[in-house]
This record gives C-alpha cells, structure tokens and sequence, in this order.
C-alpha cells in the first residue's frame, strides 16, 4: 500500500483560480463571469492579468448562465462562478434550458459546496448539486479532491468541448497529488491496490478514503482506494474492475446518499455485477451551522465512518 503523505493544506478553490490564471495567459477564448464572489472564487489573478475577459454579473447567477450560453456563439469559452449552491440550485432552470439543452460550451464552476462550507449553514451548504448536475443529458461533472487536481481539472475543461459543471470547496485539505499531473476527463484513478473492499471516494472524502484505507490495513484488511474525480461520464470499467476483485464496495461522498456518486455505482452493480455495498454520505438531512470538522463528524463523513463502512461490507459479503 503507497503511503500518502503532504507538506501543505490548500483550499481546492485555490486551484481553481491558479487553473484559472494559467488559462489566462495560454487560452485567449477563456472568458471569467462571476456573481459578485471574486475574492471567493480566487479569480483576482486572472482578471489583473486578463481585465478585458472578465464580467462582473453581480448577484444575478440566471442572468450570468444566459450570458454565457450567449458567449459561445461566439466562439468563447466561458467559466461561469459562483458558489455551488446559487451555481446549481439557483439556477437549475437557466442551466437546462441555455446549456444543456443547447449543448452550451459553458462551464459551471462553483465553490463552497457541501457541508465543509461550515458556519453559512444549511441554505448555502448544498448536497443535491451532483445528483441535480448528472441528471442533465450531455452534462459533464466533475469533483476534485485537492488543490493539484483541480487546478489540473480547471486547464482540461477549458480543451473539452460541451457543457461541465466543477465543483470544489472552501476548506484548507492535505495537497496529496502530483503537481504536475495530467487531469483525464472520465477517467478514475486508482490510489491505492486492494483485495478485500473497494472504497469509491469523490472530493474532499477522498483524503478521508486514504486515511481510511491506512486504519483497515492496521486491522489487516487490504483497501482498494479509488478517486471518482468525474461523476459523468462516469468510468463503469474501472468499478467493474475493482469489485470483482474485491467482492464488496463502499462509496464516500460529501454529498446527499440519495442521487449521488453511490447511486451511480448502485446502478453499475445492479445492472451488470452485484456485490455487497455501503454508503458514506448525507442521509436525507439538510445541514447546519458548524465547523468543517464538526459537520463532517456529525454527520458521518470522516475517515472512521468509511472504516466502519468497509468492515460491514466485508461481513456481508462473507455471511
């Protein structure tokens, strides 16, 4: 098992907007909107250096998608920001319609997603925004785990032509990938090799999947530990792979348990290999004011709770 270690915490919205500066000075096609959120969407960079590509839209996130899917015709490429949930929730309505139907090269990019948004509390933490995103026919959706990958996934949507929503978060995480790696659109990637369970993780679980895989291998257990960095298009081959070895699976997401990254390997193993499965994630709650490390703990998305996870799937499958 590769041991994974950092030297450093980063905010995986810091990504974006180094991705975002890189963009600025290699594709001139870039365009950054943003609904009155610059500073939190780590764009200042970007719009120093490229004040001619940039368009403040205010607190008008339905007007900002309209703009956008407007900008592609004329051969720009948009990168539309606001925090994940007036990005997604907001604006479900604009986004079908302008994007999605039309198959808009518009991409979505929000922060502040998910519990770890912390003391804004329930109306601006959303955990419906993957399920509400892969739902959408053409759809591109994709959820990093650290500052690396997603600057890494920024500069690939920019060369992917369709429709993309990114999501990634507000708190500092371990920066555990390669710096200079190579983001694969729909292509998950193996962190770590196992034999007994297979641990499905997306974002910021993934870390919290590592630290997982290290407490089972104390226990004697061998974790396969997969990074679902792209929810859709979705990589069935490298689940498929994964679980016929293992025999049993675990997704971990923060996120609703209902419509997100487990349901789509619920799907996987249903229609073609079922093996005994557990969920990580919200169950059907809304979340509250707290911080990061309290509402990741009260609600059951730390390392611990995939472990406990992990040891249930494998007694199912061995009963």
């Amino acid at each position: 098992m590769k041991k994974y270690t950092f030297t450093e915490k980063k905010d995986t919205r810091s990504g974006f907007g180094a991705g975002m500066q890189i963009l600025g000075q290699t594709s001139p096609n870039v365009v950054a909107l943003c609904a009155d959120l610059v500073g939190s969407l780590k764009l200042d960079a970007f719009i120093k250096e490229n004040p001619e590509r940039f368009i403040q839209c205010g607190i008008a996130e339905a007007n900002m998608i309209g703009i956008s899917a407007g900008l592609t015709i004329g051969g720009k490429i948009p990168f539309a920001t606001t925090f994940a949930n007036f990005g997604s929730g907001r604006v479900y309505d604009q986004i079908r319609q302008s994007v999605a139907y039309s198959n808009k090269n518009v991409k979505i990019c929000v922060s502040h997603a998910g519990l770890t948004l912390g003391e804004d509390g329930a109306t601006h933490q959303i955990l419906e925004d993957l399920g509400m995103m892969k739902m959408l026919p053409g759809m591109t959706v994709i959820n990093p785990c650290d500052y690396n990958q997603t600057k890494a996934a920024t500069i690939a949507i920019a060369d992917y032509e369709g429709p993309v929503y990114l999501r990634f978060g507000r708190p500092v995480i371990p920066v555990f990938t390669d710096a200079d790696q190579k983001f694969e659109i729909g292509k998950a990637w193996t962190v770590n090799e196992g034999t007994d369970v297979s641990i499905f993780a997306t974002g910021h679980l993934v870390w919290e999947a590592i630290q997982a895989g290290e407490i089972l291998a104390e226990k004697g257990i061998s974790a396969e530990i997969i990074n679902i960095h792209t929810i859709k298009p979705f990589d069935t081959e490298a689940v498929l792979t994964s679980i016929k070895k293992t025999g049993c699976a675990v997704s971990a997401e923060e996120h609703q348990i209902n419509g997100g990254l487990g349901d789509s390997i619920a799907q996987v193993l249903v229609q073609q290999y079922y093996v005994p499965m557990e969920y990580v994630g919200v169950n059907d709650s809304f979340g509250e004011s707290g911080t990061p490390t309290q509402l990741m703990e009260k609600y059951g998305l730390t390392a611990a709770d995939i472990v406990e996870k992990a040891l249930k799937a494998i007694r199912r499958k061995n009963s």
